[in-house]
């Protein structure tokens, strides 16, 4: 009888099962040594795939030989391969056997539930009673050396969230998994991996761009604050791993202090990576762009567009083309960080365990939604207190996160890098904020553009994608405009153009949503912003005169003629008005943030936990957890609220070409993170049913014909549609 396999080429090379069970345990003991439960990685990684030695496996895998890799993992899915190691884990281990039994089962499917109440939708509980599947594997003569390998004699930290500890080691056995296969089926492709600088070469390259900066930038006021910021930084990089706030006003530095003091603290205390947290998609690309001028292509920037969101549409291409963020410097959304930590599927949750001992900063992290927030703060501090993470908080709006009388659940510990926030903010302030004495008087579109057109350089902020493209129309030629309708590599382009135009002296009319509001180093003399939250008018004042290079710039909040979006946006600028109407001649001092966001946090009880996550995850004798159900409710952006277009703009063209051809291969779905835009819902379906876009591949959608993309305003297959943006992209 033939040797069992695990997999097989089209060409027939066979990769051995033995081999594969051994492979994988190796790698996902190297990966959960990390947090120091190697033992458990290995054992999970030996028996993940113990149905695979059924005859009836055996049996399909080699009938689909020669078919192709989608035709082998389909033959696969008919055997159900991955319940025996489910049932042997507990069958060996009794109680604690659940733990690898969640592993096990959930390698292809991803975490279940203990206990489902969803047709369709088997539970852990149900699956291993099917004992059956367990006799089938034994049938096949599964090595003694395997069935009674010891077990693990190490223990999850006291204290730490067992659910949360299962995910890391799901993420451990998936990755290496999915690495070992990769391996197998494409050698070539799986030495492109890794080989990535060091983090004592990226300080390095990172030290001597701050040098040429510092050379070449001229002597002025807000430059030396930088450089007081940049230096504090710096000196505060060498203390013990926890956590850390970076309370600086937007312009004062915060995202290269923030790199500086990552580096050098993960180069002291020997941390693997950096990961960059941003609020939103519609604002990651420049300080992605600027850590690509500084590290080349080192970095990975990863957005949640791409993902395929339906377990049932993955495909092998897919789940191997997922990233598992083994680059030393990522640059991902609150979205994809939040979401993949609360994961049940395999694509999300394989990256995790590279999240352990790294520098993990979040910029404008008081941006999480409230409805989150309890499970939000309850994982950054399971990082920070059982995974050796090290976590830096940016915004120029603190107090945020911080525990404090009256919000128990904020971060412990937490060490403000600056000495004096307050001294700070008062040396930073360049600009004075004009309020409407009456806030509760909308003004009008035309009389509006007439005041924007009487200044030589203008922002113009609103709160809504048409409000943006309305105002827009009524402005002279060469007004620019920006929002999310714009991809990423066009944004990027406009806002390259605009930086050129200012500092050449050009008169400069933009249009904008909140996109531009944080990480967009853009500098005007004049800003308008519709009302909002205290936060946001505060980012988008830090949009003028950032430089200081004229005496005293101004800052205009105006009433739009229609409201803000339900839900956050029109929560937060409720607030927000209500706290201009007490007149003030700083509205934007540190003081203020304190009741604005007691007012938005600290005071929402149960509802920092609305949809009772942590109720789904809560610690069990017994490890009954719905780690499906939770993953679903855990949605900063409601997925049945939006859906991703890939469009065609400028490359993007060639690459969508290339996707509609090849599939999501790795490296493709890096590049095709530039392009991409989020649609409503009902206009996605609309769109698709019309043919202005089309689905290539399971769960990814293109657009289909180049005319409707336009150069001022992005995607526009229909003129007449009004878009309506959700409420975290811009």
């Amino acid at each position: 009888m033939s040797e069992p396999i695990a997999h097989i080429t089209e060409d027939g090379r066979e990769h051995g099962l033995y081999e594969h069970l051994t492979g994988t345990a190796k790698i996902a003991s190297e990966f959960a040594a990390g947090f120091g439960c190697g033992e458990w990685g290995y054992l999970a990684g030996l028996w993940h795939d113990l149905g695979k030695f059924s005859p009836a496996f055996q049996k399909k895998i080699r009938a689909a030989a020669g078919s192709g890799i989608e035709a082998h993992i389909e033959a696969k899915a008919r055997v159900d391969h991955s319940t025996a190691g489910a049932i042997y884990s507990v069958e060996k281990c009794n109680g604690i056997g659940r733990i690898l039994a969640y592993l096990s089962a959930g390698h292809h499917a991803g975490l279940a539930d203990w206990q489902s109440h969803e047709t369709g939708l088997k539970a852990l509980s149900q699956r291993l009673l099917n004992n059956s599947l367990l006799d089938d594997a034994r049938q096949g003569s599964v090595p003694d050396e395997i069935l009674n390998y010891s077990l693990p004699t190490q223990k999850p930290k006291s204290g730490s969230d067992h659910a949360f500890w299962i995910r890391m080691l799901f993420s451990c056995l998936v990755d290496a998994d999915f690495l070992d296969t990769e391996k197998f089926f494409d050698s070539n492709k799986s030495k492109l991996r890794g080989n990535y600088p060091n983090i004592d070469e990226l300080l390095k390259m990172f030290t001597e761009y701050m040098q040429g900066k510092s050379s070449t930038a001229p002597d002025t006021p807000v430059n030396r604050i930088r450089a007081k910021v940049l230096k504090r930084c710096l000196s505060i990089a060498s203390e013990p791993s926890g956590t850390y706030s970076l309370t600086v006003p937007t312009g004062g530095g915060k995202t290269l202090s923030s790199m500086a003091f990552a580096l050098n603290h993960a180069a002291t205390h020997g941390k693997k990576r950096i990961i960059y947290v941003i609020p939103y998609t519609s604002i990651i690309e420049q300080s992605a762009d600027q850590f690509r001028q500084i590290f080349g292509e080192t970095i990975i920037e990863h957005h949640s567009n791409v993902d395929i969101e339906d377990d049932s549409l993955e495909t092998a291409k897919s789940r191997l083309a997922s990233e598992n963020w083994d680059a030393p410097v990522i640059v991902t959304t609150s979205v994809q960080f939040f979401e993949s930590l609360f994961a049940s599927r395999t694509s999300r949750c394989r990256k995790l365990h590279n999240i352990a001992n790294s520098v993990v900063i979040l910029d404008e992290a008081q941006l999480l939604p409230p409805d989150f927030l309890k499970p939000s703060l309850h994982i950054l501090k399971e990082l920070v207190k059982f995974y050796g993470v090290t976590l830096l908080l940016c915004t120029a709006t603190q107090p945020a996160l911080g525990k404090r009388e009256g919000f128990s659940e904020g971060l412990e510990g937490v060490t403000e890098i600056i000495e004096d926030p307050r001294a700070l903010h008062d040396s930073l302030k360049r600009f004075n904020i004009h309020v409407p004495d009456n806030l509760n008087e909308p003004c009008s579109w035309e009389p509006l553009a007439e005041e924007l057109v009487g200044h030589k350089s203008v922002l113009c902020i609103v709160n809504r994608r048409d409000d943006a493209r309305v105002l827009w129309s009524h402005m002279p030629e060469g007004t620019v405009h920006l929002s999310a309708l714009m991809c990423g590599a066009h944004r990027s382009k406009v806002i390259s153009e605009i930086k050129e135009r200012l500092t050449a002296k050009e008169p400069v009319r933009l249009i904008s949503t909140q996109l531009v509001e944080a990480g967009v180093d853009i500098d005007f003399p004049v800003v308008y912003r519709a009302i909002a939250g205290l936060d946001s008018i505060a980012q988008a004042a830090g949009r003028c005169n950032r430089e200081g290079l004229i005496s005293s710039g101004s800052v205009h909040v105006f009433i739009p003629p229609k409201d803000s979006p339900p839900g956050i946006l029109r929560q937060t600028a409720n607030i927000g008005r209500r706290l201009l109407m007490n007149k003030d001649n700083d509205p934007i001092a540190p003081a203020r943030f304190e009741e604005f966001f007691r007012e938005l946090y600290w005071l929402r009880g149960d509802q920092l936990d609305s949809k009772g996550i942590l109720l789904d995850l809560a610690a069990d004798m017994e490890l009954r957890f719905s780690f499906r159900t939770a993953a679903r409710k855990f949605q900063l952006i409601d997925e049945t609220a939006q859906a991703s277009v890939i469009v065609r703009y400028d490359e993007g063209n060639k690459y969508v070409d290339m996707l509609d051809r090849i599939g999501p291969e790795r490296w493709l779905m890096r590049k095709l993170q530039r392009y991409v835009i989020n649609l409503p819902r009902y206009l996605h379906t609309k769109l698709l049913a019309s043919g202005a876009i089309k689905q290539c591949y399971p769960g990814i959608f293109i657009q289909s014909h180049p005319s409707f993309y336009d150069d001022n305003l992005g995607f526009c297959p229909d003129r007449s549609i009004i878009y309506e943006p959700d409420d975290l992209i811009a």
